[in-house]
């Protein structure tokens, strides 16, 4: 099923037609002030498997959610500094403090309350376009940052507020979007005359090549399932509205079509690669924040008349999702040198050859760079093709939401120890590999002057991804991966004036267009550092296998060895 959506950020102009004034807001102290309902019971929220919805009717057994507090989470820093590392002996960094000044600066109020952090705050640009913005992907790492620091208010308002702005309608010139539609960002303007503040939100119609958010709605469901593990809170998913806007969120992605895959169909610049990138099709990302966002919705969406049937059809989804990403989406030696050896036209349920891929397809530089212990999860899985490129956060998020299995878990991290001078080089990290040039750049990117080789999207260095990294790392058993990682990262941050991104093979050179004091490059850090310092944060962000999803597959050296 194609979606009625496709991505949204990009390089916009902040101009927006959806608007919330004072007079059209919900009554929002209604929920943030009720009173939090701690529960306490015998089984942990996200042992929850999924072979107790699929195999007993669709009635979750005992689904309880003992263990959703998060150690560290519930302490506050009266110095804004991570509330963990009061929990350590020893000192912290000292960009460290600098890090949380820079993101306090960032702090965007909606009528005295924080409501959550603009994309940069570089007074040394002249053009501000969107970045006084607050995005939805870039406030989670944010958001992480505060919950880990206790401060979980301004996470609550943001939730409630973003779900807000979902039921308003949403139009591209004559076009309406789907009522579950997320918006890709929003700004508070504030009339200092009238004392009135007022939301304008940007569902994509304001972007680069029109495109709306994919990710927004998942990276909600997510942030949501984050809050309510770190605070052990469950009065805020259980309302009426928040189980309204994952339902609808998940109705634009689990209505039947007419695709043959479980995996979404999605227009390019649908995510965080929020240009024309060559991702159109079933990108790697959005299928990893899918399979994560329907495993979260699972454990936070009621069992009552309007949450089993969803219940029901994400169990199904999962299992579907799971086998067709495992088995056709995952790389490694063995199974690249399948596909060198594979026949093609065959015309049968007994194919090889699913896909039709043409072996002379298969990029050159791949050969070299794939080690003979490691593996990833390609960029993309089609008819007649497969783009064989690395993308870091729709790996990131296969290992922490469990869509990879462990072993591939571990392949993905020994993939990156293989080839550390790639992916990480001297600022972490690529956020795809490798950089596309010459006559296919400009036909993929459609000659972008934005997108050139190693640059921004195209084989840049992102900082912000550093706390995806170091939370896969601490999962598979490898933090000295991610503290090495954030040792480099250390040398220049600061130094540089927290870029957004990094250009060049090695990740040498601060971007050529790259905003400074960059607030998710900040936060990334500071989440990535508190990690690393109290590894119990990572309940938060990790969701561990479901054994009802237990793959049958034989398959790879790199698996087992």
């Amino acid at each position: 099923m194609e979606l009625p959506f496709g991505g949204g950020g990009g390089m916009r102009r902040s101009a927006s037609h959806t608007s919330l004034s004072e007079s059209d807001d919900l009554d929002l102290s209604r929920l943030l002030n009720k009173p939090r309902i701690i529960v306490e019971r015998q089984r942990s929220f996200d042992d929850c498997s999924l072979s107790d919805v699929s195999y007993s009717g669709g009635h979750a057994r005992g689904g309880g959610f003992d263990g959703m507090y998060s150690p560290g989470g519930g302490l506050r820093s009266l110095v804004g500094t991570p509330a963990s590392s009061a929990l350590h002996s020893f000192e912290p960094h000292p960009i460290v403090g600098d890090a949380w000044e820079a993101l306090r600066r960032s702090l965007v109020f909606f009528r005295g309350q924080p409501l959550g952090t603009i994309a940069a705050f570089d007074h040394a640009s002249e053009e501000v376009l969107n970045y006084d913005q607050v995005f939805v992907r870039d406030f989670v790492p944010s958001a992480m940052a505060f919950l880990m620091n206790g401060e979980t208010d301004i996470v609550k308002n943001f939730l409630l507020k973003t779900l807000l702005l979902q039921g308003w309608e949403k139009k591209v010139d004559r076009f309406k979007l789907g009522e579950g539609a997320m918006p890709a960002s929003f700004k508070v303007l504030h009339d200092s005359k009238k004392g009135v503040d007022t939301l304008h939100a940007d569902f994509g119609e304001s972007a680069i090549g029109r495109v709306a958010p994919v990710d927004s709605g998942f990276w909600w469901i997510i942030l949501l399932r984050a809050y309510t593990k770190c605070t052990g809170d469950l009065s805020l998913s259980e309302t009426p509205e928040c189980q309204k806007g994952m339902r609808l969120i998940l109705s634009l992605c689990l209505s039947e079509g007419f695709d043959t895959f479980p995996t979404l169909l999605c227009a390019d610049g649908c995510c965080m690669i929020d240009r024309r990138m060559g991702v159109y099709g079933y990108p790697i990302e959005i299928q990893s924040l899918f399979f994560m966002a329907l495993r979260c919705a699972l454990l936070m969406l009621k069992h009552d008349a309007e949450g089993k049937e969803f219940v029901e059809k994400i169990a199904t989804r999962l299992h579907a999702l799971s086998y067709h990403m495992r088995s056709y989406f995952w790389l490694d030696f063995q199974q690249l040198n399948d596909i060198y050896r594979y026949k093609t036209e065959e015309y049968s349920h007994t194919a090889v050859n699913k896909f039709n891929v043409i072996p002379d397809s298969i990029p050159d530089w791949l050969f070299d760079f794939m080690p003979c212990q490691g593996g990833f999860f390609i960029g993309n899985v089609s008819p007649a093709r497969m783009d064989f490129r690395w993308f870091a956060l729709g790996n990131m998020i296969a290992i922490l939401s469990s869509l990879a299995t462990p072993e591939q878990s571990m392949a993905i991290m020994d993939l990156i120890e293989e080839r550390w001078e790639e992916l990480i080089g001297e600022m972490p990290l690529k956020i795809c590999y490798p950089a596309i040039e010459n006559h296919e750049w400009r036909i993929v990117t459609g000659c972008d002057p934005k997108n050139t080789r190693w640059s921004y999207h195209n084989g840049g260095s992102w900082p912000v991804l550093l706390w995806l990294l170091t939370a896969a790392c601490i999962k598979t058993g490898r933090p000295q991966i991610a503290r090495r990682a954030i040792d480099l990262a250390e040398r220049r941050l600061l130094k540089d004036g927290w870029p957004e991104y990094y250009d060049g093979k090695l990740g040498r050179y601060v971007g050529k267009q790259a905003r400074k004091f960059q607030t998710w490059s900040i936060a990334g850090y500071l989440v990535a550092k508190m990690m690393l310092e109290d590894p119990s944060h990572l309940g938060m962000i990790s969701l561990e296998e479901d054994k009802a999803m237990k793959p049958v597959l034989k398959r790879s050296a790199s698996w087992t060895n």
